[in-house]
């Protein structure tokens, strides 16, 4: 089972709608084409095609698979006492005082770019559990990091 946020959810529809609906005929297409064009053992188009076809039916598998094994958490009835999923984590690296802020995702959601990082991260599997002012040392391929909770918030 996978929790995640309505937000993750319905973007993973959206997409496998965009994926069943738009990107999938529109391989079929390509691919009838390509096998009206004659001998299908030297016809590279041909097998470009289905070999798009195939990747695009996995990754509707694949995404239908996550979805029917995703639970949505219900933000309200989440507490600020612990780090956990779905939590906004204010950080202090006290290697060099730099303030840091995450939210922690499951792994579909995760966007360093965004400040979401997944709940499989070694940070985040450190953090999992502790609470405000604990200081936690966390292997990276970076180094050790100290790290100190300076806040909990959803």
């Amino acid at each position: 089972m996978e929790y995640m946020s309505q937000e993750c959810y319905d973007q993973l529809v959206a997409e496998i709608k965009d994926l069943v609906n738009v990107q999938l005929p529109k391989a079929k297409e390509e691919l009838v084409e390509a096998r009206a064009k004659g001998d299908l053992s030297e016809n590279f188009e041909y097998h470009a095609a289905k070999r798009e076809h195939g990747r695009l039916l996995g990754k509707i598998r694949f995404k239908q698979r996550v979805l029917e094994f995703a639970r949505v958490l219900d933000t309200s009835n989440l507490d600020c006492d612990t780090v956990g999923l779905l939590r906004r984590v204010e950080l202090t690296n006290l290697n060099n005082n730099a303030k840091m802020n995450f939210t922690i995702v499951n792994p579909h959601e995760a966007n360093l770019t965004e400040g979401k990082i997944s709940i499989k991260s070694p940070i985040a599997e450190a953090l999992v559990g502790k609470r405000m002012g604990d200081v936690v040392e966390v292997q990276v391929p970076a180094g050790l990091l100290k790290l100190r909770i300076d806040g909990i918030k959803i």
